[in-house]
């Protein structure tokens, strides 16, 4: 069963998963996982990534990942733990968008909330004297208080108390070309893999380079549709320091994907994910799974601070 195929409204699903709220975590997380990956996790003793992920909203309740979950509390956390001079600008935070004073805004920037996920809650204004500021307002005002956490069962979401509207800056690189993504796998402050996320909007492509900046051959994931690239991607500048960064911010979590942007050696923070692709992606080959998995349960076995049963 295909249940995007089935109900192919993302809308509808999320309605649907958030009025079976009453279902236990455990059981709605297997349910999810056997639909979406046909097969059922092994939540006693996870072997794969993607079983451990689930086992992380399930068990794992620091309340550190309360904050930082959070886009708009963790822009304090990063100040605090690495400076503000990783953090993109921000022109604004509001409750409402009826607030916004988009006079005042430039040209480009983006809209985002504080409890997005998944890439949903996002606005990204290319030009600012074509954007329908009516339809704006009531578009962002919708997004607000969606409980992502009753959609995948994604535990950090419930810090977000309250949904705030975030403004920053629309980062872009001189030659106008797409950004890059580095997404850095982190297990307790030990940084193992760097996905590299290129062309997203045209024609993306996903790659896995290990801490050296060595390429993994092959090696794709979370998404099945993506592929690798055919070429070996430069070493940023600054590289080593991006990797400090991803040590910092991720020594207080068993499991952490520091997400950055490097552009021409300016190092911006984009955020800390806990949940990648909520657990439910799929990694080429098969095998990267288990190896991310082994990791995982290594630093569990060296972190087991702050884990629950239910």
């Amino acid at each position: 069963m295909n249940i995007k195929k089935l109900i192919s409204s993302q809308r509808i699903r999320h309605k649907i998963l958030k009025c079976l709220f009453w279902v236990p975590d455990k059981v709605m997380v297997s349910i999810q996982y056997w639909l979406i990956l046909k097969r059922l996790p092994n939540l006693k003793n996870p072997k794969r990534f993607t079983e451990w992920i689930q086992w992380y909203k399930i068990h794992y309740r620091n309340p550190l990942i309360l904050i930082c979950a959070d886009k708009s509390s963790v822009r304090t956390f990063i100040s605090e733990t690495i400076g503000t001079q990783y953090l993109t600008k921000l022109y604004g935070e509001y409750i409402d968008a009826s607030e916004i004073k988009f006079n005042n805004l430039p040209s480009k920037f983006v809209i985002k909330t504080s409890d997005g996920g998944n890439g949903d809650n996002i606005l990204i204004c290319h030009d600012k004297s074509k954007l329908k500021i009516k339809e704006t307002i009531s578009l962002i005002n919708r997004w607000r208080g969606k409980k992502i956490e009753l959609i995948g069962r994604e535990w950090a979401y419930k810090g977000c108390k309250q949904s705030k509207i975030l403004i920053e800056e629309y980062l872009e690189k001189e030659d106008k070309s797409e950004l890059e993504d580095y997404k850095f796998f982190c297990f307790n402050g030990d940084v193992k893999y760097c996905q590299l996320i290129s062309n997203r909007f045209t024609d993306e492509k996903i790659d896995f380079y290990n801490v050296n900046w060595e390429k993994l051959e092959g090696v794709v994931g979370l998404n099945p549709i993506v592929q690798n690239s055919n070429i070996n991607h430069p070493r940023p500048k600054n590289y080593e320091q991006m990797v400090e960064i991803a040590k910092t911010l991720s020594q207080s979590f068993p499991f952490v994907r520091v997400d950055m942007y490097n552009i021409n050696g300016r190092i911006v923070f984009g955020e800390l994910t806990f949940y990648p692709s909520s657990g439910y992606g799929r990694f080429k080959p098969d095998s990267f799974d288990f190896e991310l998995g082994s990791l995982f349960a290594n630093s569990i076995a060296n972190n087991n601070q702050f884990i629950t049963s239910k």
